[in-house]
């Protein structure tokens, strides 16, 4: 992807929406018609994205080069995340609509591609006010859709989502309003560039930023203590916006790992190692959390909302260091557990369909397996390869991260069977209605996917540690993002 072309991700689904509003509100089958090309458009665009990426190249809006105006960056890291958005859109997408879920809302296809809009606006930007910016487009759609249907019980959890993540976004603001008041710039390269030579006395805020930063990653990552809001979002949503998700939280990671690498990355003199030792810690706890969530969580939606928040806790543990090593077991433990979390929100759908107390049916015991599986980190699918990509990363604190690691995989395995026991294995009077070849789409393809992550781990790792090379080396990227002049 060159040039222009690097804003399509971002203009394509707004445009779409806009469409899908105008011209679709009543139109059930061309608002699907537009969805499906728009999305069918962005993942054929991050295919071609991941595979012609070399060197950073940046879009600049009106022609005018940072740090006077806002620019989208692409690189290999969003290029991968570009991918991974699209094809589990793409996916799930095609789920709600062969399974009807879709109808339940007037709004729903709009929404979801302004949801598909800030999440790619999130993974381009360059500019951290524009990432603040993308953050409220999430906030935003994610809540029209999760009240997507109605319902007492989603109001009350969507309440509680938008009342966390204002809090965030008023966190972002004032770390913004520090940042621009010391450097003068919230161009992410930029600001590299100018963090090296920062004066002593500004140091102490700038540490304050990258704090306030965090924890405004932390919110959208859910790490501990501020998951409160995941739980309870993710178990009364429909199905088939909770397996959309899943990619969600990933956005918080793809920021800590963006910031963690170009703006304050180790051993710079005005932050030091602030964010590893706070991540870690975090992280550690966020695992504990997830998986005693598992185990004493009873429907299966709240399951699998615990299960992501245990993932994310991985995937953070393996990012604290920021070593070449943990942030490349990081990207492929992110894409795996967005693939595998989608999985079991997906199977908690077709469960939460069903009458209730009716003997559910052999498949969808067959894919809650796979999906117990591949989330809990056991072989032979890719999670069992993710976590030990983690441990090899992390044998530096082996006693406490990989104690950490195996005694939450532990957890996962008792709640997931523990749950998989109280859905399958009872006498019941009746059985469910089989499963419709609709509802067998998404579940297969993520399982497919899944299978091709364990089957190809070694040249997906390799092509990650690509990714990591560049991330750690960032000249050429500051270098890209700071040409020009102002016309």
């Amino acid at each position: 992807m060159t040039g222009d072309w690097i804003i399509a991700p971002v203009v394509l689904p707004a445009a779409l929406a806009g469409l899908a509003l105008l011209f679709a509100r009543r139109n059930l089958a061309l608002a699907r018609g537009i969805s499906l090309a728009g999305t069918g458009a962005l993942l054929a665009l991050a295919i071609w994205a991941v595979a012609t990426t070399g060197d950073p190249q940046v879009y600049r809006l009106g022609n005018w080069p940072a740090p006077f105006g806002i620019v989208l960056v692409l690189d290999g890291l969003s290029a991968l995340m570009l991918l991974l958005t699209a094809g589990l859109a793409l996916t799930v997408l095609v789920q709600a609509v062969t399974t009807g879920r879709d109808r339940k809302g007037p709004h729903f296809h709009a929404l979801w591609l302004f949801q598909v809009m800030g999440l790619n606006g999130a993974f381009l930007t360059g500019d951290a006010f524009n990432l603040f910016v993308f953050f409220e487009v999430l906030l935003i759609a994610s809540y029209g859709l999760m009240v997507h249907g109605g319902g007492a019980g989603r109001y009350r959890a969507g309440i509680a989502y938008i009342a966390v993540n204002l809090v965030g976004s008023t966190l972002f603001l004032f770390a913004l309003a520090t940042v621009y008041a010391v450097m003068g710039t919230l161009n992410m390269a930029d600001l590299a560039v100018k963090l090296a030579e920062l004066p002593p006395g500004d140091q102490a805020l700038m540490r304050l930023a990258a704090v306030l930063l965090l924890m405004v990653f932390a919110v959208k990552g859910a790490l501990v203590p501020l998951q409160v809001w995941l739980p309870g979002t993710y178990a009364n949503a429909p199905g088939v916006v909770a397996a959309l998700f899943a990619v969600m939280t990933k956005v918080g990671a793809y920021a800590a790992i963006r910031f963690g690498t170009l703006v304050f990355p180790p051993g710079n003199a005005a932050t030091g190692d602030i964010l590893s030792d706070l991540i870690l810690p975090a992280a550690v706890l966020t695992m504990a959390v997830g998986g005693l969530g598992v185990l004493a969580s009873r429907g299966v939606a709240r399951v699998a909302g615990y299960a992501a928040i245990a993932s994310m806790g991985t995937a953070f543990v393996a990012i604290a260091g920021f070593t070449a090593p943990g942030l490349g077991a990081a990207l492929y433990y992110i894409a795996h557990s967005t693939f595998a979390g989608a999985l079991l929100f997906l199977v908690s759908d077709l469960v939460t369909a069903r009458k209730r107390g009716a003997r559910l049916p052999g498949g969808l015991a067959a894919l809650f397996l796979i999906a117990a599986v591949a989330v809990a980190g056991l072989p032979p699918l890719s999670g069992f390869i993710g976590k030990l990509f983690v441990m090899q990363a992390t044998a530096d604190h082996a006693a406490l991260i990989w104690s950490a690691v195996l005694g939450t995989s532990f957890l996962l395995v008792l709640g997931l069977s523990r749950c998989g026991s109280r859905l399958f294995w009872k006498a019941d009077d009746a059985p469910a209605p089989r499963l419709s070849a609709g509802e067998l789409v998404g579940p297969l393809w993520l399982t497919v996917t899944l299978i091709g992550m364990t089957v190809w781990a070694a040249p997906i790792r390799a092509h990650l540690d690509g990714i990591v090379a560049g991330l750690l080396n960032p000249a050429a990227i500051i270098a890209a993002n700071t040409l020009g002049a102002v016309p």
